[in-house]
């Protein structure tokens, strides 16, 4: 009863103010992600973003290594962030060239890069910690992320962020739900298919990068696919699934960094996704477009009228 109590509390932002701070962050970063989610499920790019994810960890470490050689911090933001950008990049670019230049299947090529950049960062990662030098406890964030540690400048950026996202995805949504449908009639009268599919990529880069302190690499992708997919069971009109895919993502991080808080053990990247989790069952049940119950509801009052 007392934990029910506290979560009722954290809930009305009534806990202290770091929790307010994580909450906040994580709920700007899971709005930002079911946005982006959205294109990425419809234009089939969910593998992609797994394995641009799985492949930011030897940019991690290869950041690490070029602060340290340059008299930096090895924990430096700004280059662990830069090394994750680089090697999301060249593992995107390496996807789409085996794609284009072999008879390798897409899902080849992306299991491939994927298994390739997370074992090298991994190596990477071990290499690091027999480095004579400060600073490589706590590179591991980067795997399962540290969502309870926000400070404040993180979370008015992800903020920030996510609000950016918004306007970018706004401004080519027309253009974006188009090729998510129906690429060769885009193609066909004129749109650039191949440049808003590198618009796509971007964002979702971008999402990447900015969330793996946050959640860590393994999460970031099911707050990338996840809330699109509840989405999805809710509604066939692209607007509102973004719309409640953004909503969806939020709250999943809201509620999720909330339950955390009571139980200050439990990692809080790891229960934001079981919450995303959860409302993705509860869509998969009671979603009024495509929900199971809905569905069989609708049928048998098709049979009863008939």
């Amino acid at each position: 009863m007392n934990d029910l109590h506290s979560l009722v509390s954290i809930l009305l932002l009534q806990a202290g103010y770091n929790t307010i701070v994580v909450m906040l962050g994580a709920a700007a970063l899971g709005a930002a992600t079911g946005i982006v989610g959205v294109f990425a499920m419809l234009r089939r790019r969910a593998l992609v973003a797994d394995a641009v994810a799985h492949a930011t960890l030897p940019g991690v470490a290869l950041g690490f290594i070029v602060a340290v050689s340059l008299g930096f911090s090895g924990r430096s933001l700004p280059f662990l962030m830069t090394g994750a950008a680089l090697t999301a990049i060249l593992a995107a670019l390496a996807i789409q060239w085996i794609t284009n230049r072999t008879r390798l299947t897409e899902d080849t090529a992306i299991a491939s890069v994927l298994a390739t950049f997370f074992a090298l960062g991994i190596v990477m990662l071990t290499v690091i910690q027999t480095l004579k030098t400060g600073g490589q406890a706590g590179l591991d964030i980067y795997l399962l992320g540290a969502t309870a540690g926000m400070l404040r400048e993180e979370a008015i950026t992800l903020a920030v962020f996510s609000l950016v996202v918004a306007i970018a995805v706004a401004a080519i949504f027309k253009e974006l739900t188009l090729i998510s449908f129906d690429a060769d009639y885009a193609r066909a009268h004129g749109f650039p298919v191949r440049l808003l599919d590198l618009a796509i990529l971007a964002l979702v880069l971008a999402v990447v990068v900015i969330g793996l302190r946050v959640v860590g690499l393994v999460l970031i992708v099911a707050l990338l696919i996840t809330p699109p997919a509840a989405a999805r069971f809710w509604t066939n009109h692209t607007g509102r699934m973004t719309l409640i895919s953004a909503m969806i993502g939020a709250a999943s991080a809201y509620f999720g960094a909330a339950i955390s808080a009571v139980s200050p053990d439990t990692p809080t990247g790891a229960v934001i996704v079981l919450v995303a989790f959860a409302l993705l069952l509860f869509s998969v049940f009671f979603g009024s477009a495509r929900g199971i119950v809905v569905r069989a509801l609708g049928a048998r009052q098709w049979r009863g009228a008939s």
